[in-house]
């Protein structure tokens, strides 16, 4: 009965497989995806369909990335949003581009059914990119700020290691949950490419999008499993620089 967060695919359906068969996982495991399950790599409407069907079988939990705001206008009303094209978008407009019209209404509810933010029975948050509200992201005044925001990762890597929680200057945000995990920002930008944790904060994003391999973490135990570095799975593309 584990806790299994999957970080951001970014329609690497390749290294989802690969790292799905290195977990040696049960029906008893609930899966929480973070985010981002389009946008980069050329198969991104069949991961899409991969993740509808997988969880027919097993318990998930699908949170809204940034990537799946910008991908809904185009599948609802056929908006080519320029900065969706530019950034891993223009993949996926083509791989949607064979899909029938019941395929398409069936992946526009997948995204409307997806949550902005997960707290478990721990108390802890799992939100694509992060929060600014101090009092908790179902606060937030701008709601998709929990699929945008850099700013609580940003907050947790400049943060002092010796901080203790006791202090004045704790950031009062961080107290809020036991542990948050997020995604969104890739941990290749401080040179990791596995889980990276300051503070209470996990962040599970491991650069699939670009040069990194796809993760899935046990949230209780750390344990974590990877794909080989995506771009390796799809020599045939170039991917997003």
């Amino acid at each position: 009965m584990r806790t299994l967060v999957v970080g951001d695919i970014h329609g690497g359906l390749r290294a989802l497989q690969q790292v799905l068969g290195r977990v040696n996982y049960t029906r008893e495991d609930t899966f929480i995806f973070v985010g981002d399950y389009v946008d980069g790599w050329g198969e991104s409407s069949e991961t899409i369909s991969f993740l509808i069907n997988f969880s027919e079988k097993y318990h998930c939990i699908f949170l809204r990335g940034n990537h799946e705001e910008l991908l809904y206008p185009f599948l609802k009303e056929k908006i080519n949003n320029p900065m969706w094209l530019a950034h891993g978008g223009a993949a996926t407009k083509e791989s949607y581009a064979t899909l029938s019209e019941a395929a398409i209404e069936k992946h526009i509810q997948f995204l409307e059914g997806l949550e902005n933010y997960y707290i478990d029975s721990e108390n802890r948050l799992f939100v694509h990119a992060g929060f600014t509200n101090m009092h908790g992201p179902q606060h937030e005044y701008f709601p998709n700020l929990v699929y945008w925001d850099r700013t609580l990762w940003e907050m947790v890597c400049s943060m002092d290691s010796d901080l203790s929680y006791n202090e004045e200057t704790y950031p009062q945000r961080l107290k809020l949950f036991h542990e948050i995990v997020i995604g969104h920002t890739p941990v290749t930008r401080i040179g990791k490419t596995t889980p990276a944790n300051f503070a209470n904060v996990w962040n599970v994003d491991t650069g699939a999008a670009f040069k990194g391999p796809l993760t899935i973490m046990d949230v209780d135990t750390k344990e974590f499993w990877q794909s080989d570095p995506v771009w390796k799975l799809y020599p045939e593309e170039q991917g997003r620089n």
